[in-house]
């Protein structure tokens, strides 16, 4: 894929949220996009034709993360309200609130078969929750940071938190083994490329770096973003040829994998940009800011 293939022509703007953005991602199939942010909503959109379907209300304060179960009849939220939302799509109710967590909720995800989620907390703790019990306890609570979670991934056996403590940590559940490696950096945004081999890793010195799953080796670094302050997202593109994160400038980047060669940047919007979400097959992204809008950018 090269440069002129990457999404810059914007298609939609999803207005609708009073407040910053603080994530927008797509669902599985990349036909629906969920956002949530500051108005305490969580909201359901078609971002190809631009329109909202469903508003989902319950949080008491912002809502800061959310995600959908693969078959997009559930979906989980996190926030300032220290609460895990367990939420049925079509009806918008609360099947279920998970407590556990001592402050802040800064990130969620459902595993592969949607019947857990991991939370990631303000408290320096990961926990697990059973979305098929009627438990609100969580199932496991990884306690083995030092600051901040601020990000998670799943894999089929693994639980993967980025912290604030400069950490990347790699829990193995089936063999409780724990591998960590250090940035040196505070890590804000975690994600996994589609291969699963590598993690891309956002900081707060305003570089993204790529480290070997296996090996924990360094592999690449990502400049030229301004990422000091604010929680923002970065992710791989579906091919895993570029890499892509926001900048507190309003801007958007495009790296090359391998030789971190910024390939295209242009403004995205007037504020900064917390989220990014690259469509899981075409040529298409989603971009949320603080200053209010959603924006479906493609070729």
């Amino acid at each position: 894929m090269s440069a002129s293939d990457l999404p810059r022509k914007e298609a939609n703007v999803l207005k609708g949220h009073e407040g910053a953005v603080l994530a927008a991602r797509f669902n599985g199939d990349g036909n629906y996009c969920l956002s949530c942010g500051k108005d305490r909503t969580i909201r359901l959109w078609n971002p190809h034709r631009g329109i909202q379907i469903k508003t989902y209300k319950s949080h008491g304060r912002e809502v800061r993360d959310v995600h959908c179960t693969s078959d997009n009849s559930k979906l989980v939220s996190c926030g300032g309200d220290r609460q895990i939302f367990y939420w049925d799509v079509s009806t918008g109710r609360v099947i279920r609130k998970f407590r556990g967590h001592d402050s802040e909720v800064n990130a969620v995800k459902f595993n592969e078969y949607s019947s857990v989620v991991v939370s990631a907390g303000y408290d320096q703790s990961l926990r697990a929750w059973d979305c098929r019990s009627h438990s609100t306890e969580p199932i496991q609570i990884i306690d083995a940071f030092s600051d901040s979670v601020m990000s998670v991934c799943l894999t089929k056996t693994e639980i993967i938190g980025g912290s604030v403590d400069g950490t990347v940590r790699t829990f193995d559940i089936r063999i409780g083994r724990e591998i960590s490696d250090d940035l040196g950096q505070p890590v804000n945004c975690i994600s996994l490329s589609n291969d699963g081999n590598c993690i891309l890793a956002g900081c707060l010195d305003s570089t993204i770096r790529l480290l070997d799953r296996s090996t924990g080796e360094l592999l690449q670094e990502y400049k030229g973003h301004t990422c000091k302050s604010f929680k923002m997202d970065c992710c791989l593109t579906n091919t895993d040829a570029h890499v892509t994160g926001g900048s507190e400038d309003g801007f958007i980047y495009f790296w090359d994998l391998v030789d971190a060669s910024v390939i295209s940047s242009f403004r995205v919007h007037t504020s900064v940009v917390t989220s990014v979400s690259y469509h899981p097959k075409d040529n298409c992204m989603i971009t949320a800011s603080v200053d209010g809008t959603i924006r479906v950018w493609k070729t």
